[in-house]
């Protein structure tokens, strides 16, 4: 039997040259790949939204905070203009006839001090029930956010595993939670009212 050279190195060749990776293997492994540069740049739109959401919660707190100072201000005033109010009428019932004008008029003066006090102290309170609202309000889409932003990462852990393993149904897995991760940004984004209070209240 004569030997073929060419034959050998052909024989040769396909020995050493690794063999090719099966077309299901490939699908998945670019399936992985697209699943986690899109997740990455949702999260990414995501997380320059809760930033802004942040910042907008810390100038409710703050706002609250100053109309609450102010609040107990003009509280403060208001008790004093009626104790001097009340000082100012019981010194009017001893007082000589002569000094009765006198005291009207400064009896009228700490009446309206009073009013005007108990107006903006009243205006303040508002201000700050407002500021709270509008603090909770933002807090319920960063909740959102977070939640989305957990659920992502556990996504993106699970695709990481599949890709290790190459088993589809991993990636099938992987998917609930980026299917429920992508529907909470999605509901933070678009102020959805969208809010799993057993879950929030757990990670709490």
């Amino acid at each position: 039997m004569d030997i073929d050279p060419e034959e050998l190195i052909e024989n040769a060749r396909q020995a050493t040259e690794p063999p090719e990776a099966p077309v299901r293997q490939t699908r998945l492994n670019i399936a992985v790949a697209v699943t986690v540069a899109l997740l990455a740049t949702f999260m990414g739109i995501c997380k320059v939204k809760d930033d802004n959401i942040n910042q907008n919660m810390q100038l409710a707190q703050a706002d609250k905070i100053d109309h609450w100072g102010f609040y107990q201000a003009r509280n403060a005033r208001e008790e004093i203009a009626k104790a001097t109010l009340t000082q100012l009428k019981l010194q009017a019932i001893g007082a000589p006839a002569s000094a009765a004008e006198g005291y009207q008029q400064a009896i009228a003066r700490y009446e309206a001090l009073a009013a005007e006090q108990s107006a903006k102290k009243d205006e303040l309170r508002k201000q700050a029930e407002a500021d709270q609202q509008r603090y909770d309000a933002l807090n319920f889409r960063d909740d959102q956010f977070d939640l989305s932003d957990a659920l992502l990462a556990i996504a993106i852990a699970l695709l990481a595993i599949t890709a290790l393993t190459q088993m589809w149904a991993l990636f099938v897995v992987a998917m609930v939670p980026t299917a429920f991760g992508v529907l909470m940004g999605l509901a933070g984004l678009g102020g959805w009212p969208l809010h799993p209070d057993a879950i929030v209240q757990l990670l709490s």
